[in-house]
């Protein structure tokens, strides 16, 4: 089936909730977020490639099931999230080439700048 793995993810986690599989509270889902986080740390501490692919797919099905139990589709925050993102770096993609520059003539410190002035015109907007 074409489904994509963030969705296997929080439809598995649906179906092992329904069976009671499952931490009574948001607090419990939290705790093995932060053991999740500490085991990814350690890993890319030992620099270890298996351990750190395995426990960033650990931390990436914890946050599935984060958004399952708060009742949010992680696909779509995650689509809106990319979304953004493309806005934002599309601002900083043509505010340069008005400045009649590249990325490879820029810097770190100016696609910030511009990434903020993004930001900052979409609240603007919003309001």
């Amino acid at each position: 089936k074409a489904v994509s793995s963030l969705s296997l993810a929080y439809q598995l986690t649906r179906k092992v909730s329904r069976l009671g599989f499952d931490w009574p509270d948001l607090d419990g889902v939290l705790k093995k977020l932060e053991e999740e986080m500490k085991e990814f740390r350690e890993a890319l501490s030992l620099r270890n490639r298996r351990r750190i692919r395995e426990e960033l797919g650990d931390l990436l099905f914890v946050l599935v099931n984060t958004s399952r139990f708060l009742r949010i589709d992680p696909e779509e925050v995650l689509r809106k999230t990319v979304e953004k993102f493309m806005r934002r770096f599309h601002y900083i993609e043509t505010s340069l080439q008005k400045k009649g520059k590249s990325f490879h003539q820029s810097n770190l410190i100016e696609m910030d700048q511009l990434w903020e002035e993004a930001k900052k015109r979409k609240k603007r907007v919003s309001k």
